[in-house]
This record gives C-alpha cells, sequence and structure tokens, in this order.
C-alpha cells in the first residue's frame, strides 16, 4: 500500500520529500520526491514547532499516524504567484502557503508519516492529504465536514497536470454547483502550488 510520500527537508532548508522514509513501500511507482532542479521550488521556508494551536483539528485527524505533527511555511515568490493564476485562473489570497509534516518515533527513529494542506471553498475547509509519485504530489484523499465524499472522492489520485472542471472532469455528486466550482478550482490551486513549491522535474 503507497504511504504518505510528502515534504522533504534538504540541508538548512524544507523541502517536500527527501527526508521522507520510503522504506517498506513495494510500490516502484511511488519514491521520496526529488528536489526539483528546474528551479521552480526556491522559495523561502521557515518551521514552526510540533503539534500546537497552529495545526487544525482536521489536519490532526487526517495525519492518522502522526504522533507529532509540524507546520511548513513557504512564501511563493512574485513571478510563481503569476504562473500559478494564469495557469489556474483563479487569484492567490495569501503568498505564504502552509503545509503541515506529520511524524512518528519507533524502534528510536523518527520518521515522516505524511503530509497536509488546508484549503477554504465558499466557506468550508478542506484538509488536502498528499503523496509523492517519482518526485511528483498527487492527491491522496480530500476532507471535508458537511460536503458528499462522494464529490471529495474525484479527487483521489488527481495532480497539478489534471482537468479538475465541473461538469466534465469533476462532477457536483451531491455538491451545490457553487460550492463544487469553488471547491474544485480550490483543490486544483493547491495542487499546482505544490508541484511548484515541492515537485520534482519531469516531462509532460
Amino acid at each position: 500500500m503507497n504511504k504518505i510520500l510528502l515534504a522533504m527537508l534538504a540541508g538548512a532548508t524544507l523541502a517536500f520529500g527527501a527526508a521522507c522514509s520510503n522504506a517498506g513501500n513495494t510500490n516502484s511507482n511511488t519514491a521520496s520526491p526529488a528536489t526539483n532542479t528546474g528551479g521552480g521550488n526556491t522559495a523561502t521556508a521557515h518551521t514552526s514547532g510540533t503539534t500546537g494551536d497552529d495545526v487544525p483539528a482536521i489536519v490532526r485527524a487526517a495525519l492518522t499516524d502522526a504522533t507529532s505533527v509540524t507546520t511548513q511555511h513557504k512564501d511563493l515568490s512574485a513571478s510563481q504567484v503569476s504562473t500559478i493564476e494564469r495557469e489556474t485562473n483563479t487569484k492567490i489570497k495569501d503568498t505564504d502557503h502552509h503545509s503541515y509534516l506529520g511524524f512518528s518515533t519507533g524502534n528510536g527513529a523518527r520518521k515522516q508519516t505524511g503530509a497536509a494542506t488546508v484549503v477554504e471553498a465558499n466557506g468550508k475547509q478542506m484538509v488536502i492529504v498528499y503523496e509523492s509519485r517519482n518526485g511528483i504530489p498527487y492527491i491522496k484523499e480530500v476532507r471535508a465536514e458537511g460536503m458528499p465524499q462522494a464529490f471529495l472522492d474525484q479527487f483521489k489520485g488527481k495532480g497539478h497536470d489534471d482537468k479538475f472542471q465541473i461538469g466534465l472532469d469533476i462532477k457536483a455528486n451531491g455538491a451545490d454547483d457553487q460550492t463544487a466550482r469553488a471547491a474544485a478550482d480550490a483543490i486544483r490551486q493547491d495542487a499546482v502550488i505544490m508541484q511548484t513549491l515541492y515537485g520534482g522535474a519531469h516531462s509532460h
């Protein structure tokens, strides 16, 4: 079973994936994310301690295997914001992107168990859990109270290259049209941000 493989601690800066443990993962299609050598993930990173008030309860609930959760902030550059907004046809409200890294300790070793982000759409908070496939962040699951699970399940396995258009790629599946469109836009924007900040270089 694929582990949630996210977030990278490289040198003095945190980045999505290099420190993730891939021990025991027998799926050759899933590996620790690689450093993006294309320059797309050059952003200022800073972290704040272990699980505390800055970690939303929905994140702790999603990172079930974690004994501690660290908040990581990465600042998007003006050029990154421009590119992401153009690609997703959305507006970025905050250039300080938050992600939450889950860790557990076993047999004297500390390892990462997962990572998540939180986005908001039409007044509803959604937690997105990512996994890595050959260094590329993909959505493992999306959770949100008050939203149909049949709608949220459609985002599983999607990444920044996938389409999220309501009515074509994603069905409302019980969500009202306005919320469904806002959610799809927010999730796609976050997927593109995650690739920009943490994803490894790859060809299309």
